[in-house]
């Protein structure tokens, strides 16, 4: 790939007057240190973003801390997927996928349609394979009836027709392919944005500030102790009720509360592969594997995404990485329906590893519910883990109840101080809210850029920040060199990187181009791309 050309050295645009990162930490640490707060969130994953946000709206004080980037870890390592759980069906859990297809609608047409796209799906049926074409045609129709239809209806096409929606399908023993309709989404997107709803609502948060010690009065835990990773300046933060939200990480906070704390979770490690496109791929393969396992070929972000695996983790939360036996694995398991010329290793641009929390017990991991665990220690902190991004808001409202009914815990109850989580507004949209079409078509039609924005350009601001995409365009009219791509493969401009940095929380190169773009993802993230992004940044690494 090419390196972009020598342009305006970003290191001499700022794009903005906003006080610099520094500065803007240590205001943010000041806050952090010089009031009481409510609630302390510690993690700012699906779960810590959701309560946050639900927190704040019902009228708490809330501060939450990261010991990385919002979202660094599991929660922008997913599949990418809103999704009612066509698999659940298999267990009886009707109810849940119930749920799980109203919280999908609910995103994607009231609280995210800017973030949350429409995904047909193929579910191709071998010779061979676990499933018949007759059970998988009708597992396909009342999961579409659990939606309302809303979708459409399940059905089975011929393979003639999905080789005409995807010409890397490969057809040899292919009986009949199951169709049906999800969503997906881009995760880091989705996670910034709750981090700004939840600010906008009133929280304090900041990122880089790892948690190093509890604060305790009378046994009872009152705050932490933090440390900023990006400075060394220690500070900490007292609350009248700490939630630990931090993911793989839970049980390790959960024993600074108290040691001898037995485990609470066991972790699955799920890899995923990003692929160049070979051909065009108009929909979804969803591809049985065994009982319990289906692997997924995506379209995403102009892309092809593979996976998943799903195998017992034991390691250091911090060192999980896709490996060698991962990649072979999942083009494995790819090529089960996906041709090879599309599966050429020269495609792949990353590869990446999350952990799925998952409740302790007997059995595989494979066949472990994804269901959310919420326990109380002895010092009175809640710790939670689990869930998915589908069900994040409501498994936000959910953990605030739970806060809302503790029971006379000193100095914490604050059912009495907050707003019921029955009278919040239901369906609040995520900051940005808009129709990306009618975005996408304000940007390529604005006059006062000094050149005409690019349609890629301007399709890829509309889908990731839907109307603050004007606020991104308006950082290219006062400086028309923002307006230049930061890699000329890709759809990204300078601007975005500006805007990230002063407008969401980007302090680090990798918070950049891996979270708040999707450089990386792309395999654009050179070594010229780096130096420069974190010359833009002062510094940062």
């Amino acid at each position: 790939m090419s390196t972009p050309p020598p342009t305006a050295d970003p290191a001499a645009i700022s794009g903005s007057a906003a006080p610099s990162g520094g500065d803007r930490r240590a205001a943010t640490r000041e806050r952090l240190a010089g009031a009481v707060y409510d609630l302390l969130v510690v993690g700012g994953g699906i779960l810590g973003t959701s309560v946050a946000w639900h927190a704040a709206q019902a009228g708490l004080r809330v501060a939450m801390v990261d010991a990385g980037d919002f979202a660094g870890a599991t929660s922008s390592a997913s599949s990418k997927l809103v999704h009612g759980g066509l698999r659940y069906l298999q267990t009886g859990a009707v109810r849940l996928v119930a749920e799980n297809h109203h919280e999908r609608r609910v995103l994607a047409r009231d609280v995210a349609p800017h973030l949350v796209n429409p995904l047909t799906f193929h579910l191709p049926v071998y010779k061979g394979g676990p499933h018949g074409a007759a059970k998988l045609g009708a597992g396909v129709f009342a999961y579409s009836a659990l939606s309302a239809f809303g979708d459409g209806v399940g059905r089975i096409i011929s393979p003639a027709k999905a080789r005409a929606a995807n010409p890397a399908l490969r057809t040899e023993h292919l009986r009949a392919v199951a169709v049906y309709a999800d969503h997906q989404m881009n995760d880091a997107r989705v996670a910034v944005m709750t981090v700004r709803a939840a600010v906008q609502s009133g929280a304090t948060v900041l990122n880089h500030a790892e948690v190093t010690g509890l604060r305790t009065s009378r046994g009872r835990v009152t705050g932490a102790e933090l440390r900023d990773r990006l400075d060394g300046t220690e500070f900490g933060v007292t609350a009248r009720l700490v939630l630990n939200a931090t993911g793989p990480w839970v049980d390790h906070l959960r024993r600074m509360e108290h040691p001898g704390a037995a485990p609470s979770i066991r972790l699955s490690k799920g890899a995923h592969l990003v692929l160049r496109r070979a051909t065009p791929w108009r929909t979804a393969l969803a591809t049985p594997v065994d009982r319990y396992r289906i692997t997924f070929a995506l379209p995403w972000e102009d892309h092809l995404l593979l996976g998943t695996t799903d195998e017992v983790y034991e390691g250091d939360p911090g060192e999980v990485a896709a490996t060698e036996a991962d990649i072979t694995q999942i083009l494995d398991e790819a090529a089960c329906s996906v041709r090879d010329e599309q599966l050429d290793r020269s495609l792949l641009t990353y590869a990446f590893a999350g952990l799925r929390v998952l409740p302790g017990g007997p059995g595989g991991v494979e066949s472990a519910k994804r269901e959310t665990v919420l326990t109380e220690g002895r010092g009175g902190m809640l710790s939670v883990a689990g869930g998915k991004w589908t069900t994040y808001r409501h498994i936000g409202r959910g953990v605030l109840a739970r806060l809302a009914s503790l029971p006379g815990v000193p100095g914490a109850d604050l059912g009495a101080e907050m707003e019921p989580v029955s009278g919040l507004v239901r369906r609040v949209p995520l900051p940005g809210v808009a129709n990306p079409n009618a975005v996408a078509h304000r940007l390529l039609a604005d006059r006062e850029l000094a050149a005409p924005m690019d349609p890629a350009t301007a399709r890829f601001l509309a889908t990731h920040y839907g109307s603050l995409a004007f606020e991104v365009a308006d950082l290219v009219r006062r400086d028309p060199a923002l307006g230049e791509p930061v890699h000329p493969d890709g759809p990204e401009i300078w601007a975005q990187v500006v805007y990230a940095r002063d407008q969401e929380w980007a302090e680090t190169v990798d918070d950049v181009l891996r979270r708040r773009t999707t450089l990386t993802v792309r395999g654009l993230d050179t070594d010229e791309v780096r130096a420069r992004v974190a010359r833009l940044l002062g510094g940062a690494g």
